[in-house]
C-alpha cells in the first residue's frame, strides 16, 4: 500500500503542466476507470493522480476530479464567421451536399442554414443554392498549442511516455493512425508543444563556435578529392581547358577546394593556424588505396572527402583503426563506420520536416498527391498521413509503358475550388513541366464548362510543394514563373541567400571570379570543421545537439544507430516573386 501511495504520489508531481484545468464528474452504475478515461479522452493514470484517494472499485454518486486536458479537444476550436454575400450554384448529376460543401470550403450546416428548401425538398439536379460567402473564418490557431515530432528509431510507446511525458492514450488521440498504423519509426506525431518545446530548442538554438575557441594548436587536415591530374593533358593548354570543362569530378573538386582555401585563410585571423595535405584520388579506387597504404594518416585530426561512395567507403572502413574521423561532403553511404560523418541529411528526414511543415497549416484545403511510378512509395506515405487526399498518377499506355503527362480535364475534376495544396513527386523533367504548366493554368479565377455546356467560374488557390526536390524542378522545360505563381516549396539541405559583400571580394581577389555552390560548401564545412575542433579538440566530443550554420549550410550530428554520425538541418524554401526565400530554419 505504501508503495502504491508512493507511486500515485509521483504520478502527481509529474502531471503534465497543460492539466490544470479541473471539472467533476459523478459516478454512475457500471462506470469503471477504464471507462470514464476513455470518456474524456485521457489516460487511467491520469484519473489517479487527480484521484490519489480513489481505488478500482468506484462508489456510485461519488465525485471524480477530471483534469481536462484542453490541448486535446481538436473539435472545440472556435470558428467566427462572418456573412459576406452569396454564390450561385446550379446542381449537377450525381452531386450531394457533400461534395459541394467540399467544393466551396463550407459546411452541410452552412447550406441548410442558407437554403430553407433544403429541409423540405431532396437535392435535384438544376436546383440552384445559396452558397455563402464569409468575410471572416477566425480559427483557435492550432499552431499555438501543437507541435510534431518524428519518432526514432527503438522509440516505443513507453520511451515516449519517459521522454515527452505523454501517455499511449493522449497520444492514440491525437494521432488516430495509430490505432491501426502502430508506432513506426519516422512517423511525425502531434503532441502539445508544452511537451517538445524543451526538445525542440536544443535542436534549434544556432551555436557561434567563434566565440567559444579553447583550443589554438595547429590543425592538420587532409583533403582527398578527384582533381585527375594523371588524365589532363598538360602538353596542349587548349586540350586541357576542354576536359577541365566537360569533367564534373574535376569542376566539383577545384570549386570545393577554392572554398576550403578561403575558410582556413579566415581561421588564421581567428588564431588557428592549418596544416593542409591535398591528395588527387584521381576519382580511382585504386590510386586511392596506394594513397591510404604509403601515408602516414596518424598525424592528421580529420579527413575531408573523398566525393564518389566506393572511394568513400574504402577510406572511412581504411581509417577505422585509427579512429580518424572521415567528413563526407557531397554523397551517402548506406553503411555506417563510427569514424564517418555523413554531412548531407538523410532524404526520409528531409521528407519527415516537409510534412512537419505541412501540418502545421491550419487553413482549410484539400490535399492532392500527383505523383509518377517510381515515386508510389513516397506518395504511398503522404497518403497514410494525409489520409484524406486525393492520389493521381502519370498515364499509362496499352502497353503498360508510363507516358510521364496527366490531361488538363483528369486534373480539373479532382481539383476544386478553394485551397490545394498539391504534392509534385517525381523526378521526371517532362512530367513536372506537364503538371507544373497546368496547374498555374488553374490557378486563380478561371471559366470551366459543364456536362450541359453552361460556363461557371471556378476561383482556386493552388499551393505546390514537394517532398523530394530534384535537378529536375530546375529543368529548362520547367517554368519558373509557374513555380513561383504557385508558391512552389521544398526541403533543402542548403540555402543559397545573398553572400556576404566580404566573402565575395575575398574570394573575388583570390581566383578571379564569384563562388558558386560547390565553393561556398566548401567553405561552410570547412569552417565548421576547423572551429568545432577549436572548441572541443575533437569532433566526436560534443557533436551531439550543437547546431552551427554558415553561409548557405547547417550542421548538426546524431550517432546512428548501428555508427557514425548524421546531419539532421535543414531548410524549407519557397518560390516567390521569381525569387527563392527561406520560409523555415
Amino acid at each position: 500500500m505504501k508503495n502504491l501511495l508512493i507511486f500515485l504520489a509521483v504520478l502527481v508531481l509529474t502531471f503534465p503542466n497543460y492539466a490544470q484545468n479541473l471539472t467533476k464528474h459523478s459516478i454512475k452504475a457500471d462506470e469503471s476507470v477504464e471507462s470514464i478515461a476513455k470518456l474524456y479522452k485521457i489516460s487511467i493514470a491520469d484519473i489517479y493522480a487527480a484521484n490519489p484517494n480513489v481505488t478500482s472499485a468506484l462508489v456510485v454518486d461519488s465525485i471524480l476530479v477530471i483534469p481536462e486536458l484542453n490541448l486535446v479537444k481538436l473539435d472545440t476550436l472556435a470558428v467566427e464567421k462572418e456573412f459576406d454575400s452569396y454564390k450561385t450554384h446550379k446542381v449537377r448529376r450525381k452531386e450531394t451536399l457533400f461534395s459541394i460543401s467540399q467544393k466551396y470550403n463550407v459546411s452541410i450546416e452552412d447550406l441548410n442554414d442558407h437554403n430553407e428548401s433544403l429541409q423540405y425538398k431532396k437535392l435535384r439536379r438544376g436546383k440552384k443554392l445559396n452558397i455563402p460567402v464569409f468575410k471572416k473564418i477566425k480559427r483557435q490557431n492550432e499552431e499555438g498549442q501543437f507541435s510534431y515530432y518524428t519518432v526514432k528509431a527503438s522509440e516505443g510507446f513507453y520511451r515516449l511516455e519517459k521522454k515527452l511525458g505523454l501517455s499511449k492514450e493522449l497520444l492514440m488521440t491525437l494521432n488516430p493512425e495509430l490505432e491501426n498504423d502502430g508506432l513506426k519509426l519516422g512517423m511525425v506525431l502531434k503532441v502539445p508543444k508544452s511537451s517538445i518545446n524543451d526538445i525542440e530548442n536544443t535542436f534549434i538554438s544556432t551555436t557561434s563556435l567563434r566565440d567559444s575557441l579553447k583550443d589554438l594548436s595547429p590543425k592538420n587536415l587532409a583533403l582527398l578529392l578527384p582533381f585527375k591530374t594523371k588524365s589532363i593533358d598538360l602538353d596542349s593548354l587548349e586540350l586541357a581547358k576542354e576536359q577541365l570543362s566537360r569533367d564534373g569530378y574535376i569542376n566539383i573538386a577545384t570549386d570545393f577546394y577554392s572554398g576550403v582555401i578561403v575558410a582556413i585563410d579566415s581561421v588564421k585571423q581567428l588564431g588557428i593556424s592549418v596544416n593542409l595535405d591535398v591528395f588527387d584520388t584521381n576519382a580511382n579506387a585504386l590510386d586511392l588505396k596506394t594513397i591510404l597504404d604509403h601515408t602516414d594518416f596518424s598525424k592528421f585530426d580529420v579527413v575531408l572527402g573523398p566525393i564518389s561512395l566506393q572511394n568513400l567507403e574504402l577510406t572511412a572502413q581504411y581509417l577505422l583503426s585509427d579512429s580518424l574521423p572521415v567528413v563526407s561532403p557531397f554523397v551517402k553511404l548506406k553503411s555506417n563506420y563510427f569514424n564517418l560523418f555523413q554531412t548531407i541529411p538523410e532524404p526520409e528526414w528531409l521528407r519527415n520536416k516537409m510534412v512537419s511543415y505541412v501540418k502545421t497549416d491550419t487553413i482549410p484545403h484539400q490535399t492532392l498527391i500527383i505523383h509518377d511510378s517510381k515515386s508510389k512509395a513516397t506518395a504511398n506515405y503522404l497518403k497514410t498521413v494525409f489520409p484524406s487526399a486525393t492520389l493521381m498518377k502519370s498515364k499509362i499506355d496499352n502497353k503498360d509503358v508510363e507516358q510521364f503527362y496527366l490531361m488538363l480535364e483528369d486534373i480539373q475534376k479532382v481539383l476544386l475550388s478553394g485551397r490545394t495544396i498539391v504534392f509534385l513527386e517525381s523526378n521526371n523533367e517532362g512530367f513536372i513541366s506537364n503538371v507544373t504548366s497546368m496547374l498555374n493554368a488553374m490557378n486563380g479565377i478561371t471559366v470551366v464548362v459543364d456536362d450541359e455546356d453552361n460556363e461557371i467560374e471556378v476561383e482556386r488557390e493552388i499551393i505546390l510543394m514537394t517532398t523530394s526536390y530534384n535537378r529536375s524542378f530546375e529543368g529548362l522545360n520547367v517554368s519558373n514563373y509557374d513555380l513561383s505563381n504557385l508558391h512552389f516549396q521544398y526541403p533543402s539541405v542548403n540555402y543559397n541567400m545573398e553572400l556576404p559583400e566580404a566573402f565575395n571580394q575575398k574570394y573575388l581577389a583570390q581566383f578571379g571570379t564569384f563562388p558558386n555552390k560547390y565553393a561556398i560548401r566548401g567553405f561552410d564545412l570547412t569552417m565548421d570543421v576547423l572551429l568545432r575542433l577549436s572548441n572541443f579538440g575533437t569532433l566526436f566530443e560534443n557533436s551531439s545537439n550543437i547546431q552551427t550554420s554558415y553561409i548557405a549550410n547547417k550542421f548538426k550530428y546524431t550517432r546512428n544507430n548501428s555508427g557514425g554520425y548524421k546531419n539532421e538541418t535543414g531548410f524549407i524554401l519557397k518560390h516567390k516573386d521569381l525569387e527563392i526565400i527561406k520560409v523555415q530554419d
